[in-house]
């Protein structure tokens, strides 16, 4: 089986993470416990490329789960799903990076880089096959940049002929929370040229945009943008997590994704999105949520793609058979469940990316 080891550096990384993390165990059938209470063998069939399987038939996340404080940590053992993660897999500190790059790179995250790669490589040798790592960060702060990407350099040395994946929240000039972002994210973006495989850029700027304009929300929490970033991710890595023969693997979306080595920096879309108000006077035809797909205003990233050129495209499409539905619409968007018309004796749920 093809494996991925998950790492999630920083506060904003542990917590769309971590809420990456609920959504996959939903979608594999997996209780807050890691027991698993599913209705169909296609969401066991590839749960070893993200979970491990532990006695009693308890699936645990192969995460790691890195800061250099120990607030974020605690907030992910207290949530729901915290008791899904390892114990040994919380690597922190106790200073903080305070949103300096350099103290993430070379001073505080250099003293705790020895303790996440022992964890790591714990992880790694439990691998059957080992695809790749991904990686969930934000490039603004100091934890996130600078020690998330002392790691990605640090995996590259160790492990040069593996994968290399993250979800990579970039800041924006509008939606800024600290003054050194532009520095934070000049430094890394450097790194994460030379060093990963594929990024799939986020930013808030893009996610506040989709939940004033298009969700209709009036004041958006940190829960509604790491929602739409979950979802997201949980639509691109659907066929890494279930049968399939395209993009079945990180490598092969790298070959199908990277026409050249420097150029691996997506921009995500997602549909069907759409004001709670509004759902009754759409039709959710593919034409329709294909269109959806391909809007300015349902990229992840706050960039216009038809002011460029599309070097390359992935359209995933996501359809599951729901029972038991008896009433013909049935919306639930901030709840990872978009459900469309009943078919002749089927209802069909469709996620795109």
């Amino acid at each position: 089986m093809r494996e991925i080891v998950h790492l999630q550096a920083g506060q904003c990384g542990n917590q769309i993470g971590s809420k990456f993390w609920e959504i996959i165990s939903d979608e594999h059938g997996i209780d807050p416990n890691g027991m698993y209470h599913g209705d169909s063998d296609l969401q066991l069939e590839r749960i070893d490329v993200y979970y491990n399987e532990a006695n009693n038939s308890k699936y645990v996340p192969r995460a790691v789960l890195i800061d250099l404080e120990p607030g974020t940590m605690d907030s992910v053992r207290g949530s729901p799903y915290g008791a899904l993660f390892r114990p040994d897999n919380f690597v922190y500190g106790q200073s903080g990076a305070g949103n300096n790059w350099a103290k993430g790179h070379y001073t505080e995250g250099a003293e705790l880089i020895e303790s996440v790669l022992d964890v790591i490589r714990h992880e790694a040798e439990g691998c059957d096959c080992l695809q790749g790592f991904q990686l969930a960060h934000s490039l603004g702060g100091g934890t996130g940049s600078g020690l998330g990407t002392l790691l990605i350099s640090k995996i590259r040395e160790e492990y040069p002929d593996r994968i290399m994946n993250t979800f990579s929240v970039v800041p924006s000039p509008k939606v800024s929370d600290t003054v050194v972002e532009p520095y934070n994210a000049t430094l890394s973006i450097h790194q994460l040229v030379e060093n990963t495989d594929e990024t799939f850029c986020i930013d808030n700027e893009a996610l506040y945009d989709i939940c004033f304009r298009t969700l209709k929300l009036s004041s958006p929490t940190y829960g509604d943008l790491n929602h739409l970033v979950s979802v997201t991710m949980s639509g691109v890595t659907t066929c890494l997590r279930f049968p399939g023969q395209l993009n079945a693997d990180l490598r092969k979306l790298a070959v199908n994704m990277v026409p050249f080595p420097r150029l691996h920096f997506f921009m995500p879309g997602f549909a069907p999105l759409t004001a709670k108000g509004c759902q009754q006077y759409r039709a959710l035809t593919v034409a329709e949520l294909t269109q959806q797909m391909f809007d300015a205003k349902n990229m992840m990233t706050a960039c216009d793609p038809r002011h460029g050129r599309y070097l390359t495209c992935a359209c995933i499409f996501r359809a599951f058979e729901i029972k038991n539905l008896n009433e013909k619409y049935y919306f639930y968007l901030l709840e990872n469940k978009t459900i469309s018309r009943e078919g002749k004796g089927r209802t069909h749920v469709f996620h795109f990316i």
